[in-house]
């Protein structure tokens, strides 16, 4: 089968359209016959092996699984003897290693069956950007009806999603982007956009009553001058600042530890990634309460040129590969 391949550590030089053995399911797992995948920050990480310490689980001079992804829609084409509650024909989108590729082996529990009216691609750009905002707007921040909310990165993946969640809330969202995204921004639901490159200083942003943060690499210290009396601060995923060790997980961390001593309430969220948390966005999309924020679909023949423009912060929303031509 055809798959998207990985070499080495660095830029998308280390990877390439190769070829790979059609993976067997067991009997607890079924498999998928590929339509679309979505990458991520995340696969990104993975790619340059940034930050080091993920190269003690991915594999140390290059990853153990050569295929990369995680996020995928598509048709299940076998199932396990002990699988239950998925048949073969089903459209579904979930999470799985090696999911690059034509046809993936995933578990039950990290799928979710696509409404009819939802398309593949689509559905694809879900399982890890949108499950992870979702827990950072729900579980996380907590953000209630009235709240002010600052989102930054919100002209991202994760934050085209949590802008809309926490404006479907109820909440009062601002964005903080670049100029070029903020019209994007403001479709999605935010009622003010801040030019980070214009207002640098967060003391100058006001004050919010959460701020949900997936890009910024600011101090923890600096990020709470915006913050209100009894605010909650929650750091999302692993950014660019700190050292090559621990990267932004290093924020994450001070964040956890400085909590139980702050007057704000300090937090951090990494995708638990679900069943549940994936049926409940593909109802969104098809009840037309959430939306899949797409910048650019591609064949997979321009798959590299696509995860390149993500890797260089070029991608407003989501990006989608097909892979098949499957609905």
């Amino acid at each position: 089968m055809t798959a998207i391949v990985q070499h080495g550590y660095g830029g998308v030089e280390v990877v390439s359209i190769g070829t790979a053995a059609v993976p067997v399911a067991g009997p607890a797992e079924v498999r998928v016959r590929v339509a679309a995948v979505s990458p991520d920050s995340g696969t990104v990480h993975l790619m340059t092996g940034d930050p080091l310490v993920v190269r003690a689980v991915i594999g140390l001079r290059t990853p153990r699984q050569p295929i990369i992804g995680l996020a995928f829609a598509g048709v299940v084409e076998s199932v396990g003897a002990q699988v239950e509650g998925f048949v073969v024909g089903d459209r579904v989108a979930g999470t799985a290693p090696a999911a690059f590729a034509e046809y993936v082996v995933a578990k039950p529990a990290k799928l979710a069956r696509i409404p009819d009216t939802v398309s593949m691609t689509d559905a694809a750009s879900l399982p890890v950007s949108a499950g992870t905002a979702l827990q950072a707007v729900r579980d996380s921040a907590r953000v209630q009806p009235g709240q002010s909310v600052l989102i930054i990165g919100a002209g991202g993946g994760v934050g085209s999603f949590m802008t809309q969640l926490a404006a479907a809330a109820g909440a009062r969202v601002t964005g903080v982007a670049s100029a070029a995204k903020s019209e994007f921004v403001r479709s999605l639901g935010a009622e003010r956009v801040i030019d980070y490159r214009v207002t640098p200083n967060p003391a100058d942003w006001g004050l919010f009553d959460v701020i949900i943060d997936a890009a910024d690499g600011r101090a923890l210290h600096v990020l709470r001058q915006a913050l209100a009396e009894r605010g909650t601060l929650v750091i999302v995923g692993a950014d660019q600042s700190g050292g090559p060790l621990l990267r932004g997980a290093d924020r994450q961390l001070r964040a956890m530890m400085l909590d139980p001593w702050a007057r704000h309430r300090l937090t951090a969220v990494v995708q638990r990634e679900n069943c549940a948390d994936l049926a409940t966005l593909l109802d969104m999309l098809a009840q037309g309460t959430l939306r899949a924020a797409i910048d650019d679909v591609a064949p997979l023949d321009g798959a590299l040129a696509l995860i390149d423009r993500l890797a260089h912060q070029q991608v407003s929303g989501k990006a989608v590969i097909r892979v098949s031509d499957e609905r």
